[in-house]
């Protein structure tokens, strides 16, 4: 058995008193089964109560001692009990129902809830225990069988809700991840873009050292970029502390537009072409993803493209779906750094995107030189997706 991560071998405090109910229920039990039997041979009655209590007090959850010490400790009592009533006269009943069902019940918490290793091995000497305490009696009988059954079913039982909670846990893990890559690529995508437009009118102003009216104008442009990405930034911590799902996506169609705007201001000339019957047939998920591929393109035309003199950017309509083509005339792949190459998680986070939604994105040289990137996105991505 494989140890469940994360899970404590007992219980919170304040599941205890919950759980206690069934433990002074078998200790009742034990407590009537010693009255009845009385009648009984003084040494098998007294190893019987005595072997029936302990057993019955060890299904007592407490927060001072873990699940594994008590269902060893009663593991080992109902052996050693077994061992001397089976081994000596044996009188025609001492086997008590109120054991019996103790050692069922830690059986199955044992399976369920301990670790792996501790689990393989208290596990058998539980199952153990519970098939041998009908063979104390002389003539044991359908008890025998109907024990050995019980056991068998709480244990199969008790290894699948045990299977179930690990898969619940990997699932989990796998949300948690799911959800952190994704923040990943918000962040990236919501504030390179931003930043890297700081950094370029950074740079200019030092390079150029303006004076008066022109350097004005400049840090007013990265002041304004400074705010662009701290509002990014907060929209997103906004979103992550919302208790709940976004109901529309973050930016669509106007907002390429006032980004290819603002690009051109501090950048080379952008090309806007969206096709009327390609824009109006958008879902709002698709309008999204077109947004962040645009901007993940600018962005790296900034970073990479320098001396590139016109962007070109087109929407049209293809068969069941929409391509959005990026293109400029700078950024040769063979002037591309080596951190550039493989060092950024942008075009692989939009690849990731786009598959996601059932289509497909690519980069590299443009037949007519410079460097290109094409996205084919289906219509019905966001039920894809």
């Amino acid at each position: 058995m494989n140890p469940l991560p994360g899970r404590p071998t007992g219980r919170p405090p304040h599941r205890v008193a919950a759980a206690a109910g069934p433990a002074v229920l078998l200790l009742l039990l034990a407590g009537l089964e010693a009255v009845a039997m009385t009648h009984q041979p003084a040494r098998p009655h007294a190893v019987m109560g005595a072997t029936a209590l302990a057993v019955c007090l060890c299904t007592v959850p407490s927060a001072r001692i873990p699940l594994t010490a008590r269902a060893a400790a009663a593991a080992v009592v109902s052996l050693t009990g077994s061992a001397l009533l089976i081994a000596g006269p044996r009188p025609p009943h001492v086997w008590g129902l109120g054991e019996g069902l103790a050692l069922l019940l830690l059986l199955a918490a044992v399976v369920r809830r301990a670790p792996g290793r501790t689990a393989a091995v208290l596990g058998p000497l539980l199952g153990l225990a519970c098939v041998l305490t009908p063979l104390r009696d002389l003539r044991p009988g359908l008890f025998t069988v109907v024990q050995a059954v019980l056991t068998v079913v709480v244990a199969a039982y008790s290894l699948t809700l045990r299977r179930q909670d690990a898969q619940r846990l990997r699932d989990l893990a796998a949300v948690r991840a799911a959800e952190r890559l994704e923040l990943s690529r918000e962040l990236h995508d919501l504030v390179a873009h931003h930043v890297t437009g700081i950094v370029v009118q950074a740079r200019a102003a030092r390079c150029t050292g303006l004076e008066g009216p022109p350097a004005d104008a400049t840090f007013e442009r990265i002041e304004t970029a400074g705010s662009e990405a701290l509002g990014a930034m907060r929209r997103l911590v906004r979103v992550l502390r919302e208790d709940g799902t976004r109901a529309h996506p973050l930016a669509g169609l106007a907002e390429v537009r006032a980004m290819t705007d603002t690009f051109a201001r501090t950048g080379p000339p952008v090309v806007l072409a969206l096709e009327s019957a390609a824009a109006h047939a958008l879902p709002a998920e698709v309008a999204a993803a077109v947004h962040r591929i645009v901007r993940e393109s600018l962005t790296n035309i900034r970073k990479h493209a320098a001396d590139a003199t016109a962007v070109r950017i087109g929407l049209r309509s293809v068969p069941r779906g929409v391509e959005l083509r990026v293109a400029n005339d700078g950024g040769a792949p063979a002037r591309l750094s080596e951190q550039a190459r493989g060092g950024g998680f942008g075009l692989a986070g939009l690849t990731e995107r786009a598959e996601a939604m059932g289509g497909r994105l690519t980069a590299g040289p443009a037949p007519e030189g410079g460097w290109e990137l094409t996205a084919v996105l289906p219509l019905d991505g966001g039920a894809t997706a």
